[in-house]
């Protein structure tokens, strides 16, 4: 190795050959697995992002809504770049830029400055403003510095502007989107309850998912039904925009008249118990109508009971297109269940998705053996063993909560897998074991589109099916050698 003055470079610290190719054989062991999981300062790799992350997607769900970040530009930008990286698509967020001086003297000054800016450039229906950890380190006082700049005309009277606090040292992006989507609720619907009133309508919230097409698939099933919405928050037009040439900052989003009207809503349904669960607790005790939290519909049963609590509430009758399209799902999963049945499979992410990740895994013949969520809790894990312990297909199953990827490597080099489902930070996990890597979740940067593709509903079940048969007829057909290279698989 050279630098640019041609002088050769010495290392600094020289690892022999044969320490390297130790160490790569020693970190898949058993002895080095047990080390892995006695550490307790350390994480590698998490499978979660922080909470200002999810505050910001749950302020791109409504209308001329304008993500404003309290706390540093760095920090931002991760925010803007994660979103901008899976969806390929904009995330327009603002932020006070907070430097030394604000972490000294608090960051007042940097958000009067930054909303005056914001409101007159940008022109927003609503900016919804959540923090950072600098800010909360030092204990900025969110509701007196909107409050003084609303007095001293920075902003006008009139334009909402909810706030959550979302330090990124504790939680994870969940509870971030929670906490934004509970004060976007509080502050649109505030004085707007009317006794005796009814809309008429659902309320469906999808809770965090970055997948536009579950929303999409929510609205068409409910329109299927025949039963009037509204989504809170609606992302589905905002991360998945036509390109016509015309370059709109807010492309749609939940209306705000429509939001601030659902407190008079017929009933509400959560969708997502863990990235709900404020929101819903206050819609219980605030909003009009039935309530009801279930887990998110993936596979064939929980979409089952996503149908019969929309008929429950609403009183309407499940539509005959709907039962005909589980009967195409049914078929589906009989044609391909040889693929994956008693296939073992390593899960992670976050805790709705795992709930239905495993339940699907499950009805489908598949063993989840490893079930990791590195933000979670007890209740979680009771509520995942029990899903385990429901089946034969999950008795080999274990659950490790408050793990994180590296932890993960551990136990598929250890105790092998034939596939792994997450996002894209598993893939070198997947790599090293050399098994493939289905990515259903957040965040995905390696592929192209697969935010666009349903995983709920029976348009769920038959993409995820079809898509991890394949993948294995695929690999059958990659390694296989003449005598076995067939036609039909």
């Amino acid at each position: 190795m050279a630098n640019n003055l041609g002088l050769k470079v010495k290392p600094v610290t020289e690892t022999p050959e044969s320490e390297i190719k130790r160490v790569a054989a020693w970190i898949n062991t058993e002895e080095y697995k047990e080390k892995n999981f006695a550490r307790q300062a350390l994480v590698i790799n998490p499978a979660h992002a922080c909470q200002p992350l999810g505050a910001e997607l749950a302020a791109h769900g409504f209308e001329g809504s304008l993500p404003f970040v309290h706390g540093s530009q760095g920090c931002a930008s991760y925010y803007r770049s994660t979103l901008n990286r899976h969806f390929r698509e904009p995330a327009p967020a603002v932020s006070d830029a907070m430097t030394e001086d604000g972490a000294v003297f608090g960051g007042q000054n940097n958000l009067h400055e930054g909303l005056e800016n914001c409101y007159k450039l940008y022109k927003p229906k609503m900016i919804s403003v959540f923090t950072s950890c600098m800010p909360e380190i030092i204990g900025d006082d969110l509701t007196a510095f909107i409050k003084n700049a609303r007095l001293k005309g920075f902003v006008p009277n009139d334009i909402p502007i909810p706030y959550a606090n979302t330090p990124s040292f504790n939680g994870s992006h969940i509870h971030g989107y929670d906490a934004m989507l509970l004060s976007i609720l509080q502050t649109l619907t505030s004085g707007k309850k009317v006794e005796g009133r009814c809309t008429g309508k659902l309320n469906l919230l999808p809770g965090f998912d970055a997948n536009t097409g579950n929303i999409r698939e929510y609205k068409r099933i409910l329109e299927a039904f025949g039963i009037p919405y509204t989504v809170l928050a609606d992302i589905s037009d905002v991360f998945d925009s036509p390109n016509d040439g015309t370059y709109r900052p807010y492309p749609g989003g939940t209306k705000l008249e429509d939001a601030a009207d659902s407190i008079n809503g017929k009933a509400t349904l959560a969708l997502g118990t863990y990235s709900t669960a404020k929101t819903y607790g206050w819609i219980k005790d605030n909003y009009s109508g039935k309530h009801a939290s279930i887990p998110m519909p993936f596979g064939i049963a929980k979409t089952d009971a996503f149908l019969l609590k929309l008929s429950e509430l609403t009183g309407k009758p499940i539509p005959a297109s709907l039962k005909e399209e589980r009967g195409h799902a049914v078929d589906l999963l009989t044609d391909a269940h040889q693929y994956i049945h008693g296939k073992k499979f390593a899960v992670y992410g976050d805790p709705d998705y795992l709930l239905g990740l495993v339940s699907f895994l499950l009805e489908v013949g598949a063993k989840p053996t490893h079930v990791l969520c590195s933000k979670g809790s007890k209740k979680l894990e009771k509520e995942l063993q029990a899903l385990l312990d429901s089946s034969p297909f999950g008795k080999e199953g274990k659950v490790y909560i408050n793990k994180d990827l590296w932890h993960l490597r551990s136990l598929v080099m250890t105790e092998p897998v034939d596939a792994i489902i997450g996002d894209t930070h598993g893939k070198f996990a997947a790599r090293d074991a050399k098994v493939p890597l289905f990515r259903f979740g957040f965040p995905i940067f390696d592929r192209v589109n697969l935010h666009r593709e349903p995983l709920i509903g029976y348009q769920g079940v038959m993409n995820m099916m079809s898509t991890i048969c394949n993948k294995f007829i695929d690999v059958t057909d990659e390694t296989c050698d003449d005598r076995q290279f067939e036609m039909m698989r």
